[in-house]
């Protein structure tokens, strides 16, 4: 049973989907950031940059306990691990890895900064809020045009390239973002939120 440090974030929740989709027993700990718990030293010895999600798998490699910390490695370790959810194929495997990093650099951080600057921000910063909305529009037109030319990012298969960025278009809202806008974009939205394992998976932490 793998154990999963998460907490109900974009991040946190491409790592249940993955956990859900791929069928893998998992014990969920919650480590809630509104309170600061990721600076726990416990957590830390798992997560160095006191950041979630993290796992430990019990049965890692050689039969023993093994940390990983990052959504992206731990979405490409899960994979290797089960065979599943990114091809075997090199030119396959590399184009999930694109748009996995596609993620892991662009829509993460960009969309994050729109939710920070339009959210949270102690002061409404104009040029900041403007600057990080057109960018996550920018990218909302990126992945409009791949997914009109394949069903999924990474192509006919449904991957880890898409558990990782769908959570970040599901806050849509957040970034001012209409997805009537994007209707190839809004087409493999709809079909991510159908699946059985994303709808679990986003129920992960229990809401209080």
């Amino acid at each position: 049973m793998i154990d999963l440090y998460t907490w109900a974030t974009p991040n946190g929740r491409k790592i249940s989907v993955a956990l859900e989709e791929l069928g893998l027993p998992y014990k969920v700990h919650t480590v809630n950031i509104g309170k600061n718990e990721q600076f726990d030293p416990a957590f830390l010895k798992i997560s160095p940059n006191n950041k979630i999600p993290a796992i430990v798998d019990p049965d890692g490699p050689g039969g023993k306990p093994f940390a990983v910390f990052e959504s992206g490695a731990i979405l490409i370790y899960l994979a290797e691990k089960t065979g599943k959810l990114m091809p075997k194929d090199p030119i396959g495997r590399s184009v999930c890895l694109q748009w996995l990093m596609f993620q892991m650099a662009s829509v993460g951080p960009m969309c994050g900064q729109a939710h920070h600057f339009r959210r949270a921000a102690p002061e409404q910063i104009p040029y900041a809020i403007k600057r990080y909305t057109d960018e996550a529009a920018r990218l909302y037109g990126v992945i409009d045009r791949r997914v009109a030319e394949t069903k999924w990012l990474a192509g006919e298969e449904y991957t880890i390239a898409d558990i990782a960025t769908y959570p970040w278009i599901a806050r849509h809202e957040w970034q001012a973002q209409k997805l009537e806008d994007f209707p190839n974009l809004k087409r493999w939205y709809d079909a991510n939120t159908a699946r059985p394992g994303v709808q679990k998976g986003f129920q992960v932490p229990t809401p209080p």
